[in-house]
């Protein structure tokens, strides 16, 4: 009985620390998630434009294609790289995040760019498009793989950057967490964002009493996904900025960081109500401004060879 009484006891033990591991799996997952955020949903409004132009039949077996390719990306490529690194070169981490955050500032400036001054890249685009609609089909879905590869980077690296356990197994646990809930909610929020006019437009023909709210789903659809599109651009140059301004913080320059950070205080206390969400807004407008002027050197600096190599 004795003998029966101990093993009882270190099983109960087992599931206490297990338990608590699970908490911090949850805990340390919840809270990678929440600072990738941004980049999550620049992911969210990039993807839909890889399915524009593609037969309807074919946009969600596309989805599915480009999510399973994501999920490779963080699951069996960067998932192991990034722990590797963490283990042996934790040193390494940092700079990567500020290369990722260089990227984004990039992309986020490039993004204003456009909009500033649309369709300047239409033509060479029509140029290199394919009229198969396999072969179509099949470009734009390595382009979306491609591009996801440098976003889930970026979001893995946040996450395990805010992962903070001596556990390596807790920490890949967290990040595959992270990884498949992130994959699942962006690609599908994806495909209910191209189907939506489908759905609106089912509605209006059968049920002649949702008639007008079908209709108002597909007329409004465009503009949400304009909306969404100019929402990721914001975040993705409120991340980038952030990310390298944090990045100098600890390695070699502290004052932009600090100097945000007083520049916020000293507005939320004068505004005097909401403080939290006061510090938060003059950051996030601070390391906007910061990205959009060095995606913006990048754009200078890179394009003219780009368009050198294109012809």
């Amino acid at each position: 009985m004795s003998g029966l009484l101990a093993l009882l006891d270190d099983v109960a033990g087992i599931a206490k620390v297990a338990a608590a591991s699970v908490d911090d799996i949850a805990a340390a997952a919840g809270k990678a998630g929440t600072k990738a955020a941004g980049v999550v949903i620049d992911d969210t409004a990039v993807t839909p434009r890889y399915v524009t132009g593609i037969d309807a039949s074919r946009e969600l077996p596309m989805i599915g294609r480009i999510g399973l390719g994501s999920l490779k990306n963080k699951i069996l490529i960067l998932l192991p790289a990034l722990l590797i690194l963490q283990t042996f070169l934790p040193w390494v981490i940092t700079p990567l995040l500020m290369i990722g955050g260089a990227y984004l500032a990039y992309e986020g400036a490039e993004k204003v760019l456009h909009m500033v001054a649309p369709g300047s890249d239409a033509k060479a685009d029509a140029d290199h498009t394919p009229r198969d609609p396999a072969k179509l089909e099949e470009q734009k879905v390595a382009g979306a793989i491609k591009t996801d590869f440098i976003l889930s980077a970026e979001i893995m690296t946040i996450a395990l950057s805010q992962i903070e356990n001596d556990s390596l197994w807790v920490e890949a646990i967290a990040l595959a967490v992270v990884g498949i809930a992130v994959t699942l909610g962006v690609y599908g929020a994806v495909a209910l964002l191209v189907k939506i006019d489908d759905i609106g437009l089912g509605m209006a023909k059968r049920s002649p009493g949702m008639r007008g709210f079908g209709m108002a789903l597909v007329r409004g659809m465009p503009k949400f996904l304009s909306a969404l599109a100019f929402i990721g651009t914001l975040a993705m140059l409120w991340v980038g900025g952030n990310i390298l301004t944090h990045g100098l913080h600890e390695t070699v320059w502290a004052a932009p960081y600090e100097t945000i950070h007083h520049w916020a205080e000293a507005v939320a206390g004068a505004v005097g109500v909401a403080h939290g969400f006061v510090v938060w807004l003059v950051a996030a407008i601070c390391d906007g401004i910061i990205a959009l002027v060095v995606g913006g050197l990048i754009v200078a600096v890179t394009h003219p060879f780009m368009k050198k190599a294109a012809h």
